[in-house]
């Protein structure tokens, strides 16, 4: 759909962690690019539901200048140019800084727009609904209000911020009283008997130009400071943006504003911040259990299992949550299991690299995935992409034996060339460099042993 007199443009901000998610969800590899259910991940599902009310090919990606490159990949698959669409932050800094970047991107080109916010890592069931929730607000947006998704609560939830709404405007929208934090859960009841509080989405629909005016009268410093980097030739400098204030976009002007408007919504939305989320919004078996992966349950009850490389067998549980990844598996009870935040805080204080990646890192030729590692040897393997190429360096105190697994590849060690076929290896000596290229249309597999 397109605003007769205004284009839209949608915004995601794929920004965070979702260490709440750990041991699937990782600083490197964050919620947004899992594929929890079915074969798309969070972003690409986010992306999808926007057809056809939203143009999927004005989308605007906001993201860590890390996951950049796989976000990319997450977006051509399913046929979204990324090119020009991903804008890099270099550090987070919250939502209020990453909407200013994308709204000063568009007005690059643009003398106005409608920007449609929506965090890339959320889940809605019922899309139908969600396109006429949207619809309303683009032409709420059209008449001036920052219109906020306001989630009717179906339960007291501790977990999530609230909007009291006040006065009818139009749509079926509120104006704004106030924000209020995560309650208890006894002013949550009482939020949800009042029935004109609503679970903050962190979704919106406004007019660049309006909001623009927003964030010069409330966050002038901000404003300017981002019209200055943005403004700058090049990427964005770290040090500069390091250097801004970590705030929402709730703090910065929603809770300031007076063209704020919520729109009431129920499309089955969740943020999936927890496990215990992901287990209340997935589908259960006659056993109240959520099975994900090679699993055998024996009297087991209300659980939530996902493995993802080895059999799991689960005997009489109940009420449980158990998470296997190659190289970790959390176990907690499940109204319990958004604790796991304090665990990646530990594994953080002591230096532990799962807290971070997965044995497996997306590289910009491939995928490498650590097989065994130990003091003196390490194995990787390694798949090359159609048409990349990469660089090999074994360090003077190490040789490399590489051993083709799939497909065929072509490499050079100095001045010699070759074309090395599955079932053939090449062996570096200490300080020798390949260049491995696959110049095919299939991926191209390889062993890595690494001897120190």
């Amino acid at each position: 759909m397109t605003h007769p007199h205004l284009p839209v443009y949608p915004v995601l901000l794929a920004g965070g962690s979702g260490t709440r998610l750990w041991p699937v969800s990782r600083e490197l590899y964050p919620k947004q690019l899992v594929r929890f259910m079915g074969s798309d991940s969070l972003i690409q599902s986010t992306l999808k539901r926007l057809s056809p009310v939203l143009d999927s090919s004005k989308v605007k990606v906001v993201c860590g200048s890390e996951h950049c490159l796989e976000i990319s990949r997450h977006m051509e698959s399913i046929g979204v140019n990324a090119n020009g669409n991903v804008i890099s932050e270099p550090c987070g800094r919250n939502t209020a800084p990453a909407i200013l970047l994308a709204l000063f991107d568009i007005l690059r080109n643009e003398s106005d727009a409608i920007l449609c916010i929506f965090p890339a890592d959320h889940v809605i069931q019922d899309v139908d609904s969600f396109h006429d929730k949207l619809e309303s607000a683009i032409r709420l947006a059209a008449a001036d209000y920052i219109v906020t998704f306001g989630i009717r609560p179906g339960y007291p939830e501790t977990g999530y911020g609230y909007i009291e709404g006040q006065t009818l405007i139009s749509e079926g929208a509120l104006s704004i009283n106030r924000f209020v934090e995560k309650p208890d859960l006894q002013t949550a009841r009482h939020y949800v008997e009042a029935g004109n509080y609503f679970w903050n989405s962190g979704m919106f629909a406004f007019k660049a130009s309006i909001m623009a005016e927003e964030f010069k009268t409330f966050q002038p410093d901000l404003y300017h400071q981002i019209k200055t980097l943005v403004a700058a030739s090049g990427d964005l400098s770290p040090d500069d943006y390091q250097l801004l204030p970590n705030i929402s976009i709730d703090v910065a002007v929603m809770e300031k504003t007076h063209k704020g408007a919520v729109l009431p919504s129920d499309f089955g939305w969740s943020d999936i911040g927890s496990w215990k989320s992901l287990y209340d919004f997935l589908p259960k078996d006659e056993n109240q259990n959520v099975l994900h992966g090679d699993i055998i349950c024996n009297d087991t009850h209300n659980c939530f299992v996902m493995g993802h490389e080895r059999l799991i067998a689960a005997n009489h549980l109940n009420n449980v949550v158990i998470v296997e990844t190659p190289d970790s598996i959390f176990v907690s009870d499940i109204e319990n299991s958004r604790d796991v935040k304090s665990i990646v805080t530990a594994l953080k204080e002591k230096g532990r690299w799962e807290c971070q990646q997965h044995t497996t890192a997306s590289k910009p030729w491939g995928s490498l995935t650590s097989l065994e590692m130990k003091d003196h040897y390490h194995v990787d393997r390694m798949i090359v992409y159609p048409g990349s190429t990469l660089a090999v360096n074994a360090e003077p105190s190490e040789s490399i034996t590489l051993v083709i697994v799939g497909g065929t590849a072509s490499v050079s060690v100095g001045s010699e060339s070759l074309i090395l076929r599955t079932g053939e290896f090449l062996y570096l000596a200490p300080e020798k460099q390949a260049v491995i290229e696959n110049g095919n249309d299939n991926l191209l597999a390889m062993i890595q042993t690494t001897i120190r």
